[in-house]
């Protein structure tokens, strides 16, 4: 079944709001090697979810960097990764996910194991975030760019997020009307917020299905994954 179409029917209710979309969180057992057992909240067998979770393999993906004016290939990207979307005019959800995950980059600095982790955070919205509105909120939200461990991707277009973000990772979105803030000129979005955990292997350790994800706990499972994966 289409992932897409199985978060719409398959998971129950479904309160969408405009910048989140929230459904119940599951994920359960897949069938790739995990360095971390499936999280004590789970719900659902992974396979049965509408997004890659614990123990599958996180589909591969090519996207422009346009910081570093280069394309990053997901699976040429070494080591243990943290992929998530956002769009940068996002007024609450989006940044409260990338500030959380900007802690989990400190955290990384700070371990020694920045090296050994790749955030990939992919905007869906390429229209307005070109490559100065990337460079701008990397600043506004305390990136450190200068770690070089942390990447923003833009798709080529629109068509070109919808296939990678919602189609092959499973992070619905959709665009709305006009926003009701001057940040959000003539459009919004409603939208999932995930981020995934993926071992040097290609899988899924992690599905944090939360635009709040705690951001010691995700260190903690980071560098769980580095240092079974560096010994």
């Amino acid at each position: 079944m289409h992932r897409r179409t199985y978060l719409a029917t398959g998971l129950g209710a479904v309160t969408a709001t405009a910048g989140c979309l929230t459904t119940v969180l599951g994920t359960g057992d897949g069938s790739g090697q995990t360095t971390l057992d499936p999280p004590d909240d789970q719900q659902y067998d992974s396979s049965d979810l509408p997004y890659p979770a614990h123990g599958q393999e996180l589909p591969s993906f090519s996207l422009p960097d346009p910081l570093a004016d280069e394309t990053v290939h997901s699976e040429d990207v070494d080591g243990t990764v943290v992929v998530t979307a956002f769009f940068a005019s996002c007024p609450v959800e989006c940044v409260r996910l990338i500030g959380q995950l900007a802690g989990v980059q400190q955290g990384t600095v700070q371990r020694g194991i920045a090296d050994d982790v790749t955030f990939l955070a992919i905007t869906f919205d390429p229209e307005r975030d070109d490559a100065a509105a990337l460079r701008a909120y990397g600043e506004q939200m305390n990136i450190d760019m200068d770690a070089g461990n942390w990447r923003f991707l833009r798709p080529e277009s629109a068509d070109r997020a919808d296939a990678v973000v919602d189609e092959k990772l499973g992070v619905t979105f959709d665009r709305v009307g006009a926003g009701k803030s001057d940040r959000l000129p003539g459009y919004d979005f409603r939208h999932l917020s995930l981020t995934f955990l993926r071992n040097p292997s290609g899988i899924v350790e992690r599905a944090y299905r939360t635009d709040r994800p705690d951001h010691e706990r995700v260190l903690e499972d980071v560098a769980t994954v580095v240092d079974a994966s560096t010994e």
